[in-house]
């Protein structure tokens, strides 16, 4: 009797224990903390991984996470609709309406900006009131970095809005667009507006300052997510690290400053808007001291929120090119963080996505450096894909195999180093020997490459056309090697963009080996580089033309490796000038029309020699 009386009760608590065991995230059951089911959770986002708070499937209603991210899109969606109200209305009820959305603004603002632990109590408060406000409930905000005060009440909507650094007011003449009032980015239905300042006037012009309010700025996010992470299909490749890591920046300050600062300093960049793109630049010191203090964090170090700022700046120098080594050196700052937080960290979430979108600049980074790369290693080849999360296409099989060429510059660069030393002659055979079988066995590794997924590509090869002299975009011409005669070639289209960026570093990745290549038999000849190095330039004008939004910064590498193919006074020289030139105004990259000589991997590049 006391066996079977005690069945149930043991069945009872299993099943307690199940329930709870169900109403925390994953990560928090693994560190075995407590859990405050909102997702992302307080400590998923106090360790900076809020992208990887997960939940199991839950049937029971009251027991689902609560989702910030779904609470602030409702939020958004119901000032919308009170804003368009607002405008037709001139009765009574629209004192109400206007009441209203200062309400909801001023929440909005708090549950995007405010500390985790500030959003959960709101985010539940919410959730409580089925769809209508508590008077007594708290507004908080403003935002500066990790501070946060609390007024309890309403407040009013001047007062709500965040405390940004002071911005210059924006004179009409000078971009076309009225500030002053509601504005529209590419369909974005978010107004944009600036409260007025005082006006103060300097000897150098300056003009009269203002405060810009939070809708401007996440507007301009938006433009700069919608050129740098376009939503493209996956024959595209894929493009979305950015946009998801946008979606999480109202859980770090560090991530929202940096968004902050790249998007205003983009926007001000592309409408040629001196003054907005100072905007950008004055924030741009508190994001690098932010991020010097993450890194000098044994725990924030790793944290996603550290790696998303690194890359951040990193575009952010793809736009303004603040110094000469600004690219490289936040590429090899971005490896050195890679390689310090470790595979396992890569396989999930925002983190897999920003470290297999952006593999090829970090195989970039290490072909500058000339140095063996951790990148050559079987776990960093397998360990971020074995999750499932995504699979490895025929780009990433390509960098497999680039992964290993900046062990054999540097075997080359040591080889050369010794032979000045008067190395007796049978070490010199040895080295020669070990460097010769390490490029002949990798050649013949990208051989096969070709065999297993470019001659067999689903979508077809690239196909050969003719250039259209009436079609905005300079005219590639080339010289044949044998007569010295300049001529017209085909240009080369692909079936996608995955395919074509691949087949443009495949070309890279060939002429960057064939550079320390001197065997005496199946090495590439300088007829065959000029030729791989045409073959870079006849495809930029398909994918210049095709790729959406900034997607053209993923030929930037190969580019340059093309560039220093050909002689300075060379037609295809002038072609590659006109088309830098063409990018840095289309599309306000100023890393383009600098002609990119940071990301070249000479051996006697000023870059190699600096100390980063």
């Amino acid at each position: 009797m006391a066996g079977d009386s005690g069945l149930p009760a043991l069945d009872l608590r299993a099943r307690k224990a199940s329930n709870r065991q169900s109403r925390s995230c994953k990560v928090c059951r693994l560190r075995k903390v407590k859990c405050d089911r909102v997702k992302p959770c307080h400590a998923c986002c106090a360790h900076g991984y809020p992208s990887k708070c997960v939940y199991e499937n839950v049937p029971d209603e009251d027991a689902q996470p609560i989702s910030q991210a779904e609470e602030i899109r409702s939020l958004r969606t119901e000032i919308r609709d009170l804003r368009a109200r607002i405008d037709h209305r001139q009765d009574g009820s629209r004192i109400q309406d206007l009441k209203r959305l200062d309400q909801l603004e001023s929440l909005f603002e708090s549950i995007r900006s405010a500390p985790p632990r500030v959003v959960d109590s709101l985010v539940r408060d919410i959730r409580k009131a089925h769809g209508g406000l508590k008077d007594d409930m708290t507004v908080v905000g403003p935002w500066e970095g990790h501070e946060a005060y609390e007024n309890h009440g309403r407040q009013s909507r001047s007062s709500s809005v965040s405390t940004l650094p002071i911005r210059k007011r924006i004179s009409n003449a000078e971009t076309g667009i009225n500030f002053n009032e509601p504005l529209e980015f590419d369909g974005d239905e978010d107004r944009m507006s600036m409260d007025s300042g005082s006006d103060t006037t300097s000897s150098t012009g300056t003009i009269s300052v203002m405060s810009m309010q939070r809708p401007v700025v996440d507007a301009f996010v938006e433009r700069f997510v919608d050129a740098f992470a376009p939503e493209v299909d996956v024959k595209s490749g894929r493009a979305g690290a950015l946009r998801a890591a946008a979606e999480i920046r109202m859980f770090s300050p560090l991530i929202s400053d940096a968004y902050e600062a790249v998007s205003v300093a983009f926007f001000g960049r592309s409408v040629q808007n001196k003054q907005i793109e100072a905007s950008g630049f004055r924030l741009y010191p508190r994001v690098l001291r932010g991020l010097q203090d993450a890194l000098n964090d044994p725990e924030r170090c790793k944290a996603e929120s550290t790696l998303v700022t690194v890359i951040l700046l990193l575009a952010f120098e793809s736009v303004e090119r603040t110094t000469q080594s600004g690219v490289l050196a936040h590429v090899l700052g971005a490896v050195r963080l890679i390689e310090h937080r470790g595979p396992e960290n890569h396989m999930y979430g925002v983190e897999h996505l920003m470290f297999t979108e952006l593999r090829p600049y970090w195989i970039g980074g290490a072909l500058g450096a000339r140095k063996p790369s951790f990148l050559a290693q079987e776990d960093w080849k397998t360990i971020p894909w074995s999750a499932g999360t995504t699979t490895k296409n025929i780009l990433h099989h390509l960098l497999d195999l680039a992964a290993d060429i900046p062990g054999i510059l540097a075997q080359s660069d040591a080889f050369q180093g010794k032979q000045k030393e008067s190395m007796g002659a049978q070490e010199m055979a040895v080295k020669q020997a070990t460097l010769w079988n390490s490029i002949t066995e990798l050649t013949a590794k990208f051989h096969q490459w070709v065999i297993d997924w470019v001659d067999c590509y689903p979508d077809g090869p690239p196909r050969e056309e003719e250039q259209a002299e009436d079609q905005d975009f300079p005219i590639f011409r080339r010289r044949d090697l044998r007569t010295g005669a300049i001529f017209t070639p085909t240009k080369l289209s692909y079936p996608n963009l995955l395919l074509a960026q691949t087949m443009c570093l495949y070309y890279a990745f060939r002429l960057i080996l064939s550079t320390v290549d001197k065997r005496p038999v199946d090495r590439v000849t300088p007829m065959e580089q000029y030729d791989l190095g045409c073959s870079i330039c006849r495809s930029l004008q398909w994918y210049i033309l095709t790729a959406p939004g900034n997607m053209i910064n993923r030929l930037a590498f190969p580019t340059r490796v093309a560039w220093e193919v050909f002689p300075d006074d060379s037609p295809e020289r002038a072609f590659m000038v006109e088309v830098l030139q063409l990018v840095e105004k289309r599309h306000a990259l100023g890393l383009w029309g600098s002609g990119m000589p940071e990301i070249s991997v000479r051996d006697n590049s000023f870059l190699h020699t600096a100390t980063f």
